[in-house]
């Protein structure tokens, strides 16, 4: 990533580690799957914007990793989908907890800024404040969105008849079970709602990981990788094929949709095999348009053209869905 002295100088005042009280469920690291219990870190993590600032709109994202400690991400233009684009500059940061003010402490002494209830308060090296950045809470666009008529309903949170190994969470929820459709498809349109557990001490793959597989072939990569690059194994990658053009995970336990737009493979009348294509729209915001699918992904079912089933993955971690539905094309 590019960025100019002056950024630096500016951004490098909301670096550091951010420390609380670590919160442990005996030698494991702990798992949160409802939002009314989380811990303290909870409160911090999430996304910061400042519209008004010398540089322009700033956003960020406050990412927790356990045991008090944080990282940060500051997007010079705005949040990624609203603002920021991959080219634009990105500062990392981090920093510590006093009380309940968290001090940010920059690697230089051209600045330095506070956390506290929900607002980073910049300041120049004077002490002098410069700008605020205030919590913001983004919700997907297609959340709730109802199935249009002539659309098959899979999941609407009452039973899992719809579904194979189907397991009912907290009476309401579909986990993510290994489950399969019962109903087939070819050529369809799915609506997906998720959410993936606040796991504040996991890393990687380990971290809130689950995968939509369209046609039990192709994996849409499920996992809480808010705040991370956004690869092609993160959440939004057509897992190990590619990555989306912009990272629109939002923080964990929160709801998150994806609706996908896909053309199946075929085999045309002269013999030749015709990949097949998607358009993924996560949050709202396309992030793969049109890709061919060139092959299957791992762990998925092996190529062909017969219509098959929606696969939802188990990957050890407390992922679940809903309003799940599909509109053959």
């Amino acid at each position: 990533m590019r960025q100019s002295k002056l950024i630096q100088g500016m951004m490098v005042v909301l670096c550091g580690w951010l420390m609380a009280p670590a919160v442990t469920f005996a030698d494991e690291k702990p798992i949160f799957t409802d939002p009314a219990k989380v811990n303290d870190d909870y409160a911090v993590q999430g996304e910061y914007m400042a519209d008004n600032t010398p540089l322009g709109p700033i956003g960020a994202q406050i990412v927790a990793l356990g045991d008090g400690s944080f990282d940060g991400m500051f997007y010079v233009g705005g949040l990624p989908g609203k603002g920021w684009e991959l080219e634009d500059d990105l500062i990392e940061g981090r920093g510590t907890r006093d009380g309940k003010i968290v001090r940010f402490k920059a690697d230089s002494e051209e600045g330095s800024a506070t956390w506290e209830n929900g607002v980073i308060s910049v300041f120049g090296e004077d002490g002098a404040k410069i700008f605020e950045m205030k919590k913001v809470e983004r919700t997907s666009p297609t959340l709730g969105a109802k199935a249009p008529e002539g659309a098959i309903v899979l999941f609407d949170g009452t039973s899992t008849d719809h579904f194979e190994n189907g397991k009912l969470i907290d009476g309401q929820f579909l986990g993510a079970t290994n489950c399969k459709s019962k109903e087939q498809f070819g050529d369809h349109k799915l609506h997906i709602e998720f959410r993936t557990p606040f796991m504040p001490g996991h890393r990687g793959q380990a971290r809130g990981n689950s995968g939509v597989y369209v046609q039990g072939r192709y994996e849409v990569q499920v996992l809480d990788s808010f705040g991370l690059e956004g690869l092609n194994n993160e959440c939004g990658g057509i897992y190990s094929l590619g990555r989306p053009i912009v990272n629109m995970c939002l923080p964990p336990l929160t709801w998150q949709t994806y609706d996908i737009d896909f053309t199946a493979p075929k085999t045309d009348a002269d013999g030749k095999r015709v990949n097949g294509r998607v358009t993924v729209r996560h949050n709202g915001v396309v992030i793969h348009k049109d890709v061919e699918l060139k092959q299957g992904t791992p762990g998925g079912l092996p190529m062909g053209d017969a219509p098959e089933s929606l696969f939802l993955q188990d990957h050890g971690d407390p992922v679940v869905y809903r309003n799940i539905w599909v509109e053959k094309k």
